[in-house]
């Protein structure tokens, strides 16, 4: 009787034990999709002031408004062939413009393109000839990227809206990272998707998971551009070299401070590591411990830029040389959209990033440029008035800059040197 008791105790410890164990790996390797990517806690987050900027801090020299409230989700940020700021709500399903006709540094009115879309992220305008603007304004395209594919509508600037829908592209679709962003090639005939991963870090089935593929705007098809790249969210042309720049964010619950986030040179043909490497090309073996001869990581393409661990980098954009003062010129800003399981939360700004002009590495730190998201000292990631995600700086010392949390599109500008 004795040894049926403890062969029965064995037994039930075993499978806690397993129910631990695979637990865990399921945690680590396939995290559910709150874990990830967009959705933020439920509860809403504290009101933005009404009139004065405060508490989020700009440097010395601009001044900072609310351009547009109540946009719920937004995201991506461009301008449409007639200069009108056009926005995507990916939680909401909506592409929206926000005209600002008299010129009061506030949208007129929130107009919606397209409504009841799966997950809208990446835009694009093409227009022919010059590949945005033209005198044929009813040829110019909308390229909406979606979470399972790519489509294109006919796009009237005047009335902002959108028809004639045509499915480009399906995309992957399923658990994991699910934006989908977009960006016109330095060639001018090439458009750039990149998809994230399905999972905190796995095999992926699906070879177009975790890369960045390029499609042909004649001919629409799609080849491999870039493998490797766990989530890149955002990408951005460098005015200086002409390359492709993107962000991305690295695995989860490895530790605080490893492994980096990345600002990657995204390069045709190349692997940036994922899943089995991350960083400056040092070996996951949390996940991957397998005996290698040879380093499986030697061979893989390393990030330009490390950044904070877990602070989410997203949005990127490069400071114009007009406008805007001499020692920013051409430097990258990056929205750090924030931890959400970091022991002491991190990110929750917006930093300038120094270029060398020759090298275009980064000199010293990330420095701030917009902060106050998160109250100083606080370590509830629920005390967020917000969490900045898209970068649109312009010329003229002009930056948008979108919230998903908030719901709310910023302007800061360069104050007069009058």
């Amino acid at each position: 009787m004795r040894t049926r008791s403890l062969l029965l105790i064995l037994i039930i410890l075993v499978l806690l034990g397993a129910v631990v164990y695979y637990g865990y790996r399921y945690i680590k390797e396939r995290p559910p999709r709150f874990l990830i990517s967009l959705v933020t806690r439920t509860e809403p987050p504290p009101p933005l002031p009404q009139g004065d900027f405060a508490p989020l801090m700009v440097p010395e020299g601009f001044t900072a408004t609310i351009f547009a409230r109540d946009i719920a989700g937004a995201r991506v940020m461009t301008r449409d062939p007639k200069g009108t700021l056009v926005v995507s709500q990916t939680r909401q399903g909506n592409v929206v413009a926000l005209p600002d006709v008299d010129t009061d540094d506030k949208a007129d009115r929130t107009v919606t393109i397209l409504s009841d879309l799966d997950e809208p992220h990446g835009l694009y305008f093409h227009c022919p000839d010059t590949g945005f603007a033209s005198a044929d304004q009813d040829a110019c395209k909308l390229y909406v990227a979606e979470t399972g594919a790519v489509k294109a509508y006919t796009y009237d600037a005047d009335t902002y809206t959108a028809s004639n829908p045509q499915t480009i592209t399906a995309l992957p679709k399923g658990s994991g990272h699910s934006t989908r962003t977009l960006l016109l090639h330095p060639d001018g005939v090439h458009l750039l998707v990149s998809i994230g991963s399905s999972c905190n870090v796995c095999e992926e089935g699906n070879a177009m998971r975790a890369s960045v593929q390029s499609i042909d705007l004649a001919t629409s098809a799609v080849a491999p551009f870039a493998s490797g790249l766990r989530n890149t969210v955002f990408m951005a042309i460098d005015p200086v070299t002409g390359a492709v720049w993107g962000t991305d964010n690295g695995r989860d619950l490895i530790g605080d401070d490893i492994p980096p986030d990345e600002v990657n040179i995204i390069e045709k043909g190349a692997n940036y590591g994922w899943p089995i490497c991350y960083g400056n090309n040092v070996h996951d073996t949390d996940f991957d411990n397998k005996q290698y001869i040879r380093d499986p990581c030697a061979d893989m393409t390393p990030p330009h830029i490390e950044l904070q661990a877990h602070s989410a980098a997203l949005g990127i954009g490069f400071i114009p040389e007009e406008g805007w003062p001499e020692e920013m010129g051409n430097d990258a800003l990056i929205a750090y959209h924030g931890s959400w399981n970091r022991s002491v939360p991190t990110g929750y700004k917006v930093v300038r990033i120094n270029l060398d002009p020759r090298t275009r590495k980064a000199i010293g730190e990330p420095i701030d440029f917009l902060t106050g998201f998160l109250p100083e000292g606080s370590n509830d990631t629920g005390d967020a008035i917000g969490r900045p995600v898209g970068i649109l700086a312009e010329p003229g010392g002009t930056v948008y800059i979108s919230d998903d949390r908030a719901g709310a599109i910023y302007k800061i500008v360069r104050n007069s040197l009058e």
